[in-house]
Protein backbone atom coordinates (compact mmCIF):
# COMPACT_ATOMS: atom_id res chain seq x y z
CA UNK A 1 0.00 0.00 0.00
CA UNK A 2 1.52 3.13 -0.81
CA UNK A 3 0.65 6.17 -2.94
CA UNK A 4 1.58 9.73 -4.36
CA UNK A 5 -0.23 13.14 -4.54
CA UNK A 6 -0.30 15.00 -7.50
CA UNK A 7 -0.96 18.76 -6.06
CA UNK A 8 0.06 22.43 -6.92
CA UNK A 9 0.10 25.43 -5.36
CA UNK A 10 -3.27 26.92 -7.41
CA UNK A 11 -6.18 25.43 -9.48
CA UNK A 12 -4.90 25.63 -13.27
CA UNK A 13 -1.41 24.81 -12.41
CA UNK A 14 -1.64 21.92 -15.02
CA UNK A 15 -2.08 18.98 -12.07
CA UNK A 16 -5.03 17.23 -14.04
CA UNK A 17 -2.76 17.38 -17.56
CA UNK A 18 0.16 15.86 -15.64
CA UNK A 19 -1.91 13.39 -13.53
CA UNK A 20 -3.27 11.58 -16.69
CA UNK A 21 0.10 11.41 -17.98
CA UNK A 22 1.69 9.73 -15.01
CA UNK A 23 -1.30 7.26 -15.04
CA UNK A 24 -0.93 6.16 -18.60
CA UNK A 25 2.53 6.47 -18.69
CA UNK A 26 2.57 3.72 -15.72
CA UNK A 27 -0.03 2.14 -17.53
CA UNK A 28 2.20 1.45 -20.39
CA UNK A 29 5.25 0.16 -18.03
CA UNK A 30 2.54 -2.21 -16.97
CA UNK A 31 2.69 -0.92 -13.25
CA UNK A 32 -0.48 -1.63 -11.31
CA UNK A 33 -2.21 1.79 -10.16
CA UNK A 34 -5.68 3.19 -8.49
CA UNK A 35 -6.90 6.33 -9.16
CA UNK A 36 -8.05 8.72 -7.09
CA UNK A 37 -9.08 12.39 -7.10
CA UNK A 38 -9.06 14.53 -3.70
CA UNK A 39 -12.38 16.46 -2.91
CA UNK A 40 -15.92 16.47 -4.29
CA UNK A 41 -14.82 16.92 -8.42
CA UNK A 42 -17.68 14.88 -10.44
CA UNK A 43 -15.65 15.15 -13.79
CA UNK A 44 -12.08 14.61 -13.11
CA UNK A 45 -12.77 10.69 -11.91
CA UNK A 46 -13.64 10.22 -15.37
CA UNK A 47 -10.66 11.14 -16.96
CA UNK A 48 -8.71 9.40 -14.67
CA UNK A 49 -10.64 6.05 -15.53
CA UNK A 50 -9.64 6.52 -18.94
CA UNK A 51 -6.14 6.69 -18.45
CA UNK A 52 -5.75 4.00 -16.30
CA UNK A 53 -8.22 1.73 -17.16
CA UNK A 54 -9.44 1.26 -13.33
CA UNK A 55 -12.33 2.99 -11.50
CA UNK A 56 -11.47 6.41 -9.84
CA UNK A 57 -13.16 7.12 -6.56
CA UNK A 58 -13.40 10.14 -4.54
CA UNK A 59 -11.18 11.01 -1.37
CA UNK A 60 -13.23 13.81 0.52
CA UNK A 61 -11.65 15.24 3.50
CA UNK A 62 -13.77 17.80 4.70
CA UNK A 63 -17.13 15.77 3.64
CA UNK A 64 -15.93 12.20 4.35
CA UNK A 65 -15.72 10.47 7.58
CA UNK A 66 -11.19 9.36 8.26
CA UNK A 67 -12.49 5.86 8.36
CA UNK A 68 -14.06 5.58 4.82
CA UNK A 69 -10.71 7.62 3.57
CA UNK A 70 -9.15 5.00 5.05
CA UNK A 71 -11.16 1.70 3.52
CA UNK A 72 -11.05 3.83 0.43
CA UNK A 73 -7.55 3.51 0.24
CA UNK A 74 -7.11 0.19 1.43
CA UNK A 75 -9.88 -1.06 -0.86
CA UNK A 76 -7.96 0.47 -3.64
CA UNK A 77 -4.65 -0.95 -3.01
CA UNK A 78 -5.41 -4.32 -1.94
CA UNK A 79 -3.83 -5.85 -5.20
CA UNK A 80 -0.79 -3.81 -4.59
CA UNK A 81 -1.63 -1.15 -6.79
CA UNK A 82 0.07 2.41 -6.03
CA UNK A 83 -2.35 4.89 -5.21
CA UNK A 84 -2.21 8.09 -7.63
CA UNK A 85 -4.17 10.84 -6.32
CA UNK A 86 -4.72 14.31 -8.13
CA UNK A 87 -5.49 17.08 -5.70
CA UNK A 88 -8.18 19.63 -5.84
CA UNK A 89 -7.59 23.51 -5.92
CA UNK A 90 -4.59 24.91 -3.97
CA UNK A 91 -2.86 22.20 -1.94
CA UNK A 92 -4.12 23.92 1.41
CA UNK A 93 -7.16 25.06 0.14
CA UNK A 94 -10.42 23.49 1.88
CA UNK A 95 -13.90 24.59 2.58
CA UNK A 96 -15.23 27.74 3.89
CA UNK A 97 -14.61 26.60 7.89
CA UNK A 98 -10.62 26.19 6.52
CA UNK A 99 -10.95 22.24 6.49
CA UNK A 100 -10.59 19.80 4.16
CA UNK A 101 -7.57 20.63 1.86
CA UNK A 102 -5.75 18.68 0.11
CA UNK A 103 -2.77 18.78 2.68
CA UNK A 104 -5.68 16.79 5.20
CA UNK A 105 -5.83 14.18 2.83
CA UNK A 106 -2.24 13.53 2.64
CA UNK A 107 -1.91 13.89 5.84
CA UNK A 108 -4.83 11.52 6.68
CA UNK A 109 -3.69 8.78 4.01
CA UNK A 110 0.10 9.23 4.54
CA UNK A 111 0.65 10.38 0.66
CA UNK A 112 4.00 11.99 -0.30
CA UNK A 113 3.28 15.28 -2.15
CA UNK A 114 4.62 15.77 -5.45
CA UNK A 115 3.63 19.93 -6.65
CA UNK A 116 2.76 20.74 -9.79
CA UNK A 117 4.06 24.58 -10.13
CA UNK A 118 2.99 26.71 -12.83
CA UNK A 119 6.34 28.63 -13.86
CA UNK A 120 4.71 30.87 -16.64
CA UNK A 121 5.28 33.70 -15.00
CA UNK A 122 8.21 32.89 -12.76
CA UNK A 123 11.77 32.11 -12.14
CA UNK A 124 14.11 32.81 -9.03
CA UNK A 125 10.76 33.13 -6.54
CA UNK A 126 9.70 29.73 -7.35
CA UNK A 127 11.90 28.94 -4.52
CA UNK A 128 10.09 30.98 -1.79
CA UNK A 129 6.74 30.08 -3.33
CA UNK A 130 7.88 25.83 -2.73
CA UNK A 131 9.77 26.29 0.10
CA UNK A 132 6.43 27.81 1.75
CA UNK A 133 4.39 25.18 0.67
CA UNK A 134 6.58 22.55 2.01
CA UNK A 135 7.70 23.84 5.72
CA UNK A 136 3.87 25.37 5.99
CA UNK A 137 2.88 22.07 7.71
CA UNK A 138 5.36 19.30 9.47
CA UNK A 139 2.93 16.61 8.69
CA UNK A 140 2.90 17.53 4.59
CA UNK A 141 5.73 15.82 3.01
CA UNK A 142 6.62 17.80 -0.24
CA UNK A 143 8.94 14.81 -2.01
CA UNK A 144 9.53 16.94 -5.04
CA UNK A 145 8.43 19.29 -7.47
CA UNK A 146 7.03 19.26 -11.43
CA UNK A 147 7.93 22.47 -13.23
CA UNK A 148 5.15 23.11 -15.73
CA UNK A 149 4.74 25.80 -18.42
CA UNK A 150 8.62 26.57 -18.39
CA UNK A 151 9.54 28.50 -21.27
CA UNK A 152 13.14 28.12 -22.68
CA UNK A 153 16.49 26.02 -21.45
CA UNK A 154 17.93 29.34 -19.63
CA UNK A 155 14.25 29.59 -18.02
CA UNK A 156 14.67 26.34 -16.85
CA UNK A 157 18.25 26.88 -15.78
CA UNK A 158 16.88 29.57 -13.71
CA UNK A 159 14.05 27.54 -12.04
CA UNK A 160 16.58 24.68 -11.13
CA UNK A 161 19.72 26.42 -9.92
CA UNK A 162 16.80 28.51 -7.42
CA UNK A 163 15.14 25.21 -6.18
CA UNK A 164 18.54 23.85 -5.79
CA UNK A 165 19.64 26.51 -2.89
CA UNK A 166 16.74 24.91 -1.21
CA UNK A 167 17.44 21.26 -2.08
CA UNK A 168 14.01 20.67 -3.52
CA UNK A 169 14.22 17.42 -5.99
CA UNK A 170 13.04 18.11 -9.51
CA UNK A 171 10.87 15.58 -10.92
CA UNK A 172 10.39 16.76 -14.43
CA UNK A 173 10.36 19.76 -16.26
CA UNK A 174 7.10 20.36 -19.25
CA UNK A 175 7.43 22.81 -22.05
CA UNK A 176 4.67 25.20 -22.90
CA UNK A 177 2.17 23.40 -25.28
CA UNK A 178 -1.41 24.33 -25.53
CA UNK A 179 -1.82 20.23 -26.59
CA UNK A 180 -1.51 19.82 -23.11
CA UNK A 181 -4.73 21.97 -22.24
CA UNK A 182 -8.15 20.44 -22.11
CA UNK A 183 -11.25 22.13 -22.79
CA UNK A 184 -13.65 23.40 -20.13
CA UNK A 185 -17.49 24.57 -19.58
CA UNK A 186 -19.12 26.34 -16.30
CA UNK A 187 -18.75 23.30 -14.14
CA UNK A 188 -15.04 22.68 -15.35
CA UNK A 189 -13.89 20.14 -17.58
CA UNK A 190 -15.56 19.32 -20.69
CA UNK A 191 -16.95 15.64 -19.83
CA UNK A 192 -14.44 12.73 -20.67
CA UNK A 193 -17.65 11.23 -22.56
CA UNK A 194 -17.65 14.06 -24.61
CA UNK A 195 -14.07 14.82 -26.01
CA UNK A 196 -13.74 13.17 -29.32
CA UNK A 197 -10.16 13.09 -29.18
CA UNK A 198 -9.93 11.86 -25.53
CA UNK A 199 -7.42 8.62 -26.08
CA UNK A 200 -4.99 11.07 -28.14
CA UNK A 201 -4.71 13.88 -25.69
CA UNK A 202 -4.30 11.16 -22.68
CA UNK A 203 -1.27 8.97 -24.93
CA UNK A 204 0.14 12.67 -25.67
CA UNK A 205 0.39 13.89 -22.05
CA UNK A 206 1.76 10.17 -21.27
CA UNK A 207 4.65 10.82 -23.86
CA UNK A 208 5.06 14.10 -23.02
CA UNK A 209 5.32 13.16 -19.23
CA UNK A 210 7.32 10.03 -19.73
CA UNK A 211 9.97 11.95 -21.48
CA UNK A 212 10.14 14.92 -19.83
CA UNK A 213 9.73 13.49 -15.74
CA UNK A 214 11.86 10.81 -14.00
CA UNK A 215 9.19 8.60 -13.64
CA UNK A 216 11.49 5.76 -11.61
CA UNK A 217 11.89 9.03 -8.97
CA UNK A 218 8.37 9.61 -8.55
CA UNK A 219 7.58 5.59 -7.57
CA UNK A 220 10.30 5.85 -5.21
CA UNK A 221 9.00 8.90 -3.43
CA UNK A 222 5.56 7.25 -3.15
CA UNK A 223 5.15 6.49 0.49
CA UNK A 224 3.53 3.25 2.73
CA UNK A 225 -0.49 4.42 3.16
CA UNK A 226 -2.00 4.61 6.85
CA UNK A 227 -4.06 1.64 6.87
CA UNK A 228 -8.10 1.04 7.45
CA UNK A 229 -10.67 -1.38 7.08
CA UNK A 230 -14.50 -1.75 6.24
CA UNK A 231 -16.96 1.01 7.28
CA UNK A 232 -20.71 1.59 7.52
CA UNK A 233 -21.79 2.99 4.08
CA UNK A 234 -25.28 4.92 3.17
CA UNK A 235 -28.03 2.98 2.63
CA UNK A 236 -28.81 2.42 -0.74
CA UNK A 237 -32.02 4.16 -2.04
CA UNK A 238 -33.53 0.61 -2.83
CA UNK A 239 -32.13 -3.52 -3.19
CA UNK A 240 -32.72 -3.19 -7.03
CA UNK A 241 -31.56 0.06 -8.11
CA UNK A 242 -31.33 1.42 -11.53
CA UNK A 243 -29.01 4.00 -12.07
CA UNK A 244 -29.10 6.74 -15.41
CA UNK A 245 -25.75 7.25 -16.50
CA UNK A 246 -25.19 8.79 -19.77
CA UNK A 247 -23.15 12.23 -20.31
CA UNK A 248 -26.38 13.62 -19.56
CA UNK A 249 -25.92 12.28 -16.06
CA UNK A 250 -22.60 11.11 -15.18
CA UNK A 251 -22.22 12.97 -12.52
CA UNK A 252 -22.38 9.63 -10.10
CA UNK A 253 -20.03 9.14 -6.91
CA UNK A 254 -18.41 5.67 -7.44
CA UNK A 255 -17.80 5.14 -3.67
CA UNK A 256 -21.38 4.99 -2.88
CA UNK A 257 -22.49 3.06 -5.52
CA UNK A 258 -19.70 0.47 -3.89
CA UNK A 259 -21.32 1.17 -0.92
CA UNK A 260 -25.06 0.09 -1.81
CA UNK A 261 -22.72 -2.67 -3.35
CA UNK A 262 -21.76 -3.99 0.09
CA UNK A 263 -25.02 -4.06 0.99
CA UNK A 264 -26.45 -5.86 -1.02
CA UNK A 265 -27.82 -3.92 -4.01
CA UNK A 266 -28.14 -4.76 -7.11
CA UNK A 267 -27.75 -1.89 -9.48
CA UNK A 268 -28.17 -1.72 -13.10
CA UNK A 269 -27.62 1.13 -15.60
CA UNK A 270 -29.82 2.62 -18.34
CA UNK A 271 -29.36 5.69 -20.86
CA UNK A 272 -32.31 8.14 -20.43
CA UNK A 273 -30.54 9.88 -23.77
CA UNK A 274 -30.30 6.71 -25.68
CA UNK A 275 -34.82 6.75 -24.78
CA UNK A 276 -33.75 3.89 -22.57
CA UNK A 277 -36.32 2.92 -19.41
CA UNK A 278 -35.25 2.24 -16.44
CA UNK A 279 -35.36 -1.84 -15.88
CA UNK A 280 -38.68 -2.86 -14.92
CA UNK A 281 -37.76 -4.64 -11.47
CA UNK A 282 -36.06 -2.12 -10.06
CA UNK A 283 -37.23 -1.23 -6.53
CA UNK A 284 -35.30 2.23 -6.97
CA UNK A 285 -34.30 4.72 -9.60
CA UNK A 286 -31.45 7.21 -9.10
CA UNK A 287 -30.60 9.73 -11.21
CA UNK A 288 -27.46 11.44 -10.98
CA UNK A 289 -26.37 15.08 -11.73
CA UNK A 290 -24.81 15.97 -15.05
CA UNK A 291 -25.44 18.63 -17.77
CA UNK A 292 -29.68 17.72 -18.62
CA UNK A 293 -29.87 21.60 -19.86
CA UNK A 294 -27.28 20.85 -22.57
CA UNK A 295 -29.30 17.99 -23.80
CA UNK A 296 -32.90 19.28 -23.17
CA UNK A 297 -34.39 18.82 -26.28
CA UNK A 298 -33.49 14.91 -26.24
CA UNK A 299 -34.79 14.30 -23.23
CA UNK A 300 -37.79 16.06 -23.61
CA UNK A 301 -38.69 13.97 -26.91
CA UNK A 302 -37.37 10.79 -25.01
CA UNK A 303 -40.82 8.71 -24.93
CA UNK A 304 -39.85 5.07 -23.88
CA UNK A 305 -37.65 6.93 -20.86
CA UNK A 306 -41.13 9.08 -19.71
CA UNK A 307 -43.29 6.08 -20.06
CA UNK A 308 -40.81 3.64 -18.21
CA UNK A 309 -40.27 6.73 -15.05
CA UNK A 310 -43.74 7.21 -15.25
CA UNK A 311 -44.82 3.57 -14.47
CA UNK A 312 -42.55 3.04 -12.02
CA UNK A 313 -43.68 6.37 -10.49
CA UNK A 314 -46.97 5.17 -10.49
CA UNK A 315 -45.99 1.48 -8.89
CA UNK A 316 -44.43 2.99 -5.86
CA UNK A 317 -40.81 2.97 -6.90
CA UNK A 318 -38.70 5.17 -4.86
CA UNK A 319 -36.80 7.61 -7.42
CA UNK A 320 -34.42 9.81 -6.34
CA UNK A 321 -32.83 13.10 -8.63
CA UNK A 322 -29.61 14.62 -7.61
CA UNK A 323 -29.39 18.40 -9.43
CA UNK A 324 -29.13 17.42 -12.94
CA UNK A 325 -31.76 14.51 -11.61
CA UNK A 326 -33.63 16.51 -9.54
CA UNK A 327 -34.13 19.43 -12.59
CA UNK A 328 -35.52 16.27 -15.25
CA UNK A 329 -37.86 15.15 -12.01
CA UNK A 330 -39.37 18.56 -12.26
CA UNK A 331 -41.94 20.30 -14.74
CA UNK A 332 -40.04 22.03 -17.25
CA UNK A 333 -36.47 23.19 -17.59
CA UNK A 334 -35.24 26.70 -19.50
CA UNK A 335 -32.25 26.58 -21.69
CA UNK A 336 -29.35 29.28 -21.47
CA UNK A 337 -30.93 30.17 -24.71
CA UNK A 338 -34.20 30.33 -23.23
CA UNK A 339 -35.97 27.67 -24.97
CA UNK A 340 -38.27 25.60 -22.73
CA UNK A 341 -38.56 22.03 -22.71
CA UNK A 342 -41.24 19.85 -20.90
CA UNK A 343 -39.62 17.49 -18.12
CA UNK A 344 -40.65 14.43 -16.17
CA UNK A 345 -43.20 16.25 -14.17
CA UNK A 346 -42.78 13.95 -11.44
CA UNK A 347 -42.22 16.92 -9.04
CA UNK A 348 -43.45 20.27 -8.94
CA UNK A 349 -40.36 21.97 -9.96
CA UNK A 350 -39.36 24.14 -12.95
CA UNK A 351 -35.33 25.52 -13.38
CA UNK A 352 -33.65 27.60 -15.75
CA UNK A 353 -29.99 28.13 -17.15
CA UNK A 354 -31.36 31.81 -18.87
CA UNK A 355 -30.10 33.72 -15.80
CA UNK A 356 -27.27 32.03 -14.30
CA UNK A 357 -26.83 31.97 -10.47
CA UNK A 358 -23.68 30.29 -8.96
CA UNK A 359 -24.70 27.82 -5.86
CA UNK A 360 -21.28 26.44 -4.79
CA UNK A 361 -20.64 24.63 -1.57
CA UNK A 362 -19.83 21.87 1.01
CA UNK A 363 -23.51 21.40 2.82
CA UNK A 364 -24.73 19.84 6.03
CA UNK A 365 -28.29 17.99 5.26
CA UNK A 366 -30.59 16.39 7.69
CA UNK A 367 -33.76 14.48 6.00
CA UNK A 368 -36.64 15.90 7.37
CA UNK A 369 -38.50 12.33 7.40
CA UNK A 370 -36.72 9.07 7.27
CA UNK A 371 -38.46 7.77 3.46
CA UNK A 372 -35.63 8.17 1.63
CA UNK A 373 -32.47 8.65 4.33
CA UNK A 374 -31.77 8.23 7.91
CA UNK A 375 -29.23 10.55 9.86
CA UNK A 376 -27.77 13.89 8.99
CA UNK A 377 -25.48 13.37 5.95
CA UNK A 378 -22.09 15.69 3.75
CA UNK A 379 -23.14 16.93 0.39
CA UNK A 380 -21.71 18.99 -2.01
CA UNK A 381 -23.53 21.57 -4.29
CA UNK A 382 -22.20 23.30 -7.43
CA UNK A 383 -24.55 24.26 -10.22
CA UNK A 384 -25.97 27.56 -12.25
CA UNK A 385 -29.41 26.74 -12.22
CA UNK A 386 -32.05 28.63 -10.49
CA UNK A 387 -35.54 28.02 -9.40
CA UNK A 388 -38.32 29.36 -11.34
CA UNK A 389 -41.21 27.95 -9.56
CA UNK A 390 -42.35 25.45 -7.15
CA UNK A 391 -45.40 23.69 -6.54
CA UNK A 392 -46.96 22.30 -3.18
CA UNK A 393 -44.34 18.94 -2.08
CA UNK A 394 -42.42 18.16 1.11
CA UNK A 395 -39.09 19.67 1.80
CA UNK A 396 -36.67 17.01 1.86
CA UNK A 397 -33.65 18.33 3.24
CA UNK A 398 -32.50 20.89 6.57
CA UNK A 399 -29.27 22.50 5.18
CA UNK A 400 -26.64 24.46 6.72
CA UNK A 401 -23.36 24.95 4.87
CA UNK A 402 -19.53 24.44 5.92
CA UNK A 403 -19.55 27.12 8.19
CA UNK A 404 -22.74 26.13 10.10
CA UNK A 405 -24.81 28.87 8.62
CA UNK A 406 -28.67 27.91 8.78
CA UNK A 407 -29.35 27.87 4.60
CA UNK A 408 -33.05 26.87 5.37
CA UNK A 409 -34.79 23.89 3.61
CA UNK A 410 -33.77 22.54 0.56
CA UNK A 411 -35.19 19.39 -1.77
CA UNK A 412 -39.09 18.58 -2.55
CA UNK A 413 -40.44 15.43 -2.03
CA UNK A 414 -43.91 13.97 -2.95
CA UNK A 415 -44.98 9.91 -2.09
CA UNK A 416 -42.09 8.08 -3.35
CA UNK A 417 -40.59 10.49 -5.43
CA UNK A 418 -37.61 12.86 -4.14
CA UNK A 419 -34.83 15.33 -5.26
CA UNK A 420 -32.54 18.32 -4.34
CA UNK A 421 -29.51 19.93 -5.51
CA UNK A 422 -27.42 18.46 -3.24
CA UNK A 423 -24.60 15.77 -3.97
CA UNK A 424 -24.70 13.18 -1.27
CA UNK A 425 -21.21 12.49 -0.42
CA UNK A 426 -21.36 10.21 3.01
CA UNK A 427 -22.74 9.84 6.48
CA UNK A 428 -21.78 12.74 8.80
CA UNK A 429 -19.16 12.38 11.45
Amino acid sequence: MKGIMIAAPSSGSGKTTVTLGLMRALKRRGVSIAPGKAGPDYIDPAFHTAASGKPCLNYDPWAMRPRLLLANAAAATEDGSVLIMEAMMGLYDGAADGTGAPADLASALGLAVILVVDCARLSHSVAALVGGYARHRDTVHVAGVILNRVGSDRHEGMLRDALAAIAMPVFGVLRQDAALKLPERHLGLVQAGEHGSLEAFIDNAATSVASACDIDAMLGAATPLTRGEGVEAARPVGQRTAVARDVAFAFCYEHLLAGWRAQGCEITFFSPLADEAPHPDADAIYLPGGYPELHAERLASAAAFRIGMHKAASAGTRIFGECGGYMTLGEGLVAADGGKYEMLGLLPLVTSFAERKRHLGYRHVTPLDDAFFRGPMTAHEFHYATIVSEGTAEPLFAVRDAAGVDLGRAGLRRRNVAGSFMHLIDLSQ
